[in-house]
């Protein structure tokens, strides 16, 4: 009863917006670039070179394809009655990691019993298949309480290493123009490779590439960086799913367009030896302690996860953190964050702080989230690779925007982000150390916000806003090139989530995007 006196206020104003979307009188419409047809399907409209908005559906735990599981418990935990609690986590994870993991890939649950613990370090999960659960996330629930000075995350989970290049797989991307949206390209041999194969997408950067986009003309400050090539190839991964011929067939769309004048594209396969899997957080109410509202000696991260694929953190809270709730790294992939809250951060109020719930990683999937007192609520870094989801978010009382916020995130859908600050896709310039173009095949859906700046790059590809209830504004240069808006302050877009809408199609097993003209 307590939790729900405390965030009635905010409750009420996410259900008021979302009756908002679902509800209003006004005549329904429909966006020109994705069109709900009957029995659910979705048609796709192409521009003069193929590109459409991309299938977000394939995001989180097992690309949603399986429900997120429960875990028997194997070893139950209380507090200590005094003092600190880390080493007894910690132990119980240690055991733990020693089991063997059942046929499904899991050791099993931590039950840690309602109380406080505290925590004057940080508590480490290095193996798979174990998961971290408390009996809720209210303050009288289950407390982990990071102690004590030092800045820190609580909880890290995280496997080795990294994506390693398969020696001898390399392909070349025949295709002169491969568009964002599309699920297959054409290679030099596809003897190399056959379904099931974990592969990488590799978009070369080039000189050519950021010269155009204007990206070594940084208008430089201290500690400006230019951008160079070899920090530009991208590498997404994907899963072969079939191959004809020379047709290579993906599980998840290309989101960034390639073509010949900037380098093309390549496809490998690779091996992460080291990535752990089926971990999981839930029901746990994480606290930092803090000495001032500008404190920053302090719990930073509540929870932080790197090489790992196909977990979840659930039913969380996080408060007084000088960063945030969740920081996913580059290695983490198919990772689904829900029902979830990060409130009242504690550091001062500029840059390098309150990044509520940052995704660095692919694959990934965030809803059901709520924030007060951040910056960055719901946020991307520097190069991260799409699809990536934020969806039916809420931020209250945030002190920047909402949005990609480093050097070129690619291929993120903000569908149904309420806030009162901003939303922004935008040409940061020499904003940090020279972010430049935040993001490209970033996608604004049925979003509520004060104002919003959404623009497109120079070149590769373009930004999305289609639906949003808020003002517009030119964001920090006023002679970047326009995003894509439709339907600014029009309510009654449908579908009302084009992450549901677009799940919903998938499980119905409709082709891939039709491509309707």
């Amino acid at each position: 009863m307590n939790k729900i006196k405390q965030f009635l206020p905010l409750l009420i104003a996410t259900a008021v917006v979302t009756l908002s979307f679902r509800f209003s009188g006004d005549p329904s419409w429909q966006s020109r670039f994705v069109q709900l047809q009957a029995g659910g399907t979705l048609a796709y409209t192409p521009d003069d070179n193929g590109n459409i908005i991309p299938d977000f559906s394939r995001v989180g735990y097992f690309q949603g394809d399986k429900p997120i599981p429960e875990i028997p418990v194997r070893i139950t935990v209380g507090p200590a009655k005094t003092g600190s609690s880390q080493q007894i986590i910690q132990n119980a994870i240690d055991r733990l990691s020693q089991k063997a993991p059942d046929s499904h890939g899991f050791r099993g649950t931590i039950l840690l019993k309602k109380g406080i613990y505290e925590i004057p370090g940080t508590l480490h999960i290095n193996a798979g298949g174990i998961v971290l659960r408390g009996e809720g996330d209210n303050p009288d629930e289950t407390k982990l309480v990071a102690t004590g000075k030092g800045k820190r995350t609580l909880l890290e989970i995280s496997g080795k290493g990294h994506a390693e290049e398969v020696q001898g797989s390399r392909v070349k991307i025949t295709d002169h123009y491969v568009a964002v949206g599309t699920f297959s390209f054409h290679v030099a041999d596809a003897s190399r490779f056959k379904p099931g194969d974990a592969v990488i997408i590799y978009r070369p950067g080039t000189q050519r590439w950021i010269h155009d986009l204007k990206m070594d003309q940084i208008i430089p400050r201290k500690g400006t960086h230019q951008w160079t090539p070899q920090e530009y190839n991208l590498r997404f991964e994907r899963r072969i799913t079939k191959i004809e011929g020379n047709r290579v067939f993906i599980d998840n769309p290309i989101v960034m367009e390639m073509e010949d004048k900037y380098g093309g594209g390549f496809v490998y396969k690779y091996n992460f030896d080291g990535r752990i899997q089926n971990d999981g957080v839930e029901d746990i109410y994480f606290q930092s302690d803090y000495m001032g509202d500008t404190d920053e000696d302090h719990g930073w991260i509540a929870i932080g996860m790197n090489a790992i694929k196909n977990g979840w953190i659930r039913r969380v809270t996080s408060r007084y953190f000088g960063y945030g709730c969740v920081e996913l790294q580059h290695g983490a992939t198919q990772i689904t964050v829900e029902d979830s809250k990060c409130l009242d951060a504690k550091s001062i109020i500029t840059g390098g702080r309150r990044y509520s719930f940052c995704n660095n990683g692919q694959l990934n999937l965030f809803k059901d989230l709520a924030t007060t007192e951040g910056r960055h609520d719901f946020v991307t870094g520097a190069r991260t690779l799409g699809p990536n989801v934020f969806y039916h978010c809420t931020a209250r009382r945030t002190h920047a925007d909402i949005g990609p916020h480093h050097r070129w995130s690619v291929g993120t859908l903000y569908d149904n982000i309420n806030t009162d600050g901003e939303i922004n896709v935008q040409d940061r310039g020499n904003w940090g150390s020279g972010h430049g173009w935040a993001g490209v095949t970033q996608v604004i859906w049925n979003c509520k916000a004060k104002r919003a700046a959404v623009q497109n790059p120079w070149v590769s590809g373009r930004n999305y806003c289609i639906g949003l209830m808020g003002g517009k504004y030119p964001g920090r240069f006023d002679d970047r090139p326009d995003g894509v808006w439709e339907g600014q302050n029009k309510p009654g877009l449908k579908p009302v989530s084009l992450y549901l809408a677009q799940l919903n199609a998938r499980r119905q097993n409709a082709p891939l995007p039709n491509k309707k003209r």
